[in-house]
Order: structure tokens, then sequence, then C-alpha cells
């Protein structure tokens, strides 16, 4: 009988502790500024007429995941496409460093 009270005690913590830590961590404003962060370096890309494909599909997604407030989602959408939009104008950089190298 006390390894049951104890074995339902310890089931009861646990899932208590796994509640806690499932709850959202990014907040509207968090969203607003990777997506505005993830715009500026997409739009530097896209001067460079350098821009990934998939970028303008991650920050749709990003704006789509903000409107229906899933902010975490929203965060990271929009670092991925700003990884892109840097990664775009890096390799942009180096082709043409390598292209001057010849």
């Amino acid at each position: 009988m006390k390894t049951m009270i104890k074995l339902a005690a310890a089931c009861t913590l646990a899932l208590s502790l796994a509640a806690c830590q499932s709850g959202p961590t990014k907040t509207l404003n968090d969203a607003n500024m990777a997506i505005k962060s993830a715009m500026k370096a997409n739009g530097k890309a896209k001067k460079m007429y350098v821009e990934w494909r998939d970028t303008g599909k991650l920050l749709k997604k990003a704006r789509k995941a903000k409107g229906k407030g899933d902010f975490d989602k929203a965060v990271k959408y929009a670092g991925k496409a700003e990884r892109q939009a840097k990664n775009a104008v890096a390799q942009a950089n180096a082709q043409k460093k390598n292209l001057n190298a010849l």
C-alpha cells in the first residue's frame, strides 16, 4: 500500500513538472523582433539578387504562426529565414571572391 502511494505521488509530481515546462516561452514582442530581423537580412539578400528559394516561405510561415498566437513557432521560422538570408549573402560574397581570384 505504501509503495502505491509513493508511486502515485511520484507520478503526480512528474506530470505537474512536465506541464509547467510545456508552456510557451516566447512573446509577441519576441516574434516581432525575430521577424523584423529576418526581413532585414532577407532584404539585403534580395538587393544582391541572391535570395534563397525557401526564405520567403519561412517568413510567411513565421507571420502566419504569429497571427495564430504561436510565438514559439514564429520565432523558430524567423530564425531559420534569417540564417538562410545571411548564408545566401555569405555564399554570394564567397563566390564573388573566388571569381575574382581567377
